[in-house]
C-alpha cells in the first residue's frame, strides 16, 4: 500500500509518496535548491550529500542536504 502525505515547499503544499527525499521532491515540483552567488538557480548534483548544492532549509533547519533526508509529513521546505 503506497501512502502519501503533505508536505510544504516555499509555501506550496504538494503531495509526496512515503520514502522520497526532499531533494526528489524538489526535482519533481521544479523548485531549485539554492542559487549561486551570481543567482544561478541550483538542483542536486552527487545525491550522496558530498557536494552541498541540495541545500534547504528544512523545519527552520538551515543548510540541510536535501538528497540525505526522507520527507516527513508536515514539513516545511523553505529553498533559495
Amino acid at each position: 500500500m503506497n501512502q502519501f502525505f503533505a508536505i510544504t515547499i516555499n509555501g506550496r503544499a504538494v503531495t509526496v509518496r512515503a520514502g522520497t527525499t526532499v531533494a526528489a521532491m524538489l526535482l519533481q515540483c521544479g523548485a531549485f535548491s539554492r542559487h549561486s552567488e551570481r543567482g544561478e538557480p541550483r538542483q542536486p548534483l552527487c545525491g550522496m550529500g558530498i557536494c552541498y548544492e541540495c541545500g534547504v532549509e528544512i523545519d527552520g533547519r538551515l543548510h540541510q542536504r536535501s538528497c540525505q533526508i526522507v520527507c516527513q509529513p508536515g514539513m516545511r521546505v523553505i529553498t533559495g
